[in-house]
């Protein structure tokens, strides 16, 4: 309950900076909210997104928390949760540019190979995410590189009065039959919050939204 009342706090002081913060009129943004929590409307799901996610906190009073899997190792470049049957890892990797096309706007980087991008927005990022395994009861999960090729600058951990924290962690349904695994990124330059959903031990699709400050 505890934990749970520090995750709320935080929320809403992430929500209020946010709605304080101004992004550089001069910047393009052709990013979209295609796939934010706003704009899904399946109600299970959302309801259960709602009990982990920063952009569902608005929700209300939120229902009985998943069964969760946190974190078993952690470092710079990777983070790596296990528990109840299931693993998974995620790892990071220098941004090479020479790898990829950079399409700018003026002096602003908006696209990385023809795609909007979260991290570092109009920068050309420093990490990129490298790979994403899930294995759930011996079962390994299909993560297809377009769930993640647009994600950059990933921190898993963030600064909290001095102390290191991270809200990362997977998230069984009580029925067993989807696992959630949430990244929260926090930055200077904007941070923003991915889910990837799995259903019956398919990927289904993810939830990202950002501007979190």
């Amino acid at each position: 309950m505890k934990n749970a009342k520090q995750f709320l706090v935080f929320s809403v002081a992430i929500l209020l900076a946010a709605h304080s913060f101004a992004q550089n009129d001069d910047m393009p943004d052709s990013r979209r909210k295609t796939e934010s929590f706003e704009r899904f409307h399946t109600m299970d799901v959302r309801a259960e997104l709602a009990t982990f996610t920063l952009a569902g906190i608005g929700e209300g009073a939120p229902t009985t928390p998943l069964e969760k899997v946190p974190y078993t190792s952690l470092g710079k470049d990777s983070i790596v949760f296990e528990g109840n049957g299931i693993k998974a890892e995620v790892k990071t990797a220098p941004f090479d540019p020479a790898k990829h096309k950079l399409n700018y706007d003026d002096k602003y980087l908006v696209r990385i190979d023809r795609r909007p991008y979260y991290g570092n927005y109009g920068k050309v990022p420093k990490t990129e995410i490298s790979n994403v395994m899930l294995i759930i009861r011996g079962d390994t999960i299909n993560i297809p590189p377009t769930a993640y090729n647009d994600l950059f600058n990933l921190n898993f951990t963030y600064l909290d009065k001095g102390l290191e924290r991270t809200t990362d962690a997977v998230y069984i349904s009580k029925v067993g039959q989807r696992v959630y695994l949430y990244l929260f990124s926090k930055d200077n330059t904007g941070s923003y919050e991915v889910t990837w959903i799995i259903q019956d031990r398919r990927y289904l699709r993810r939830i990202l939204d950002y501007g979190f400050m």
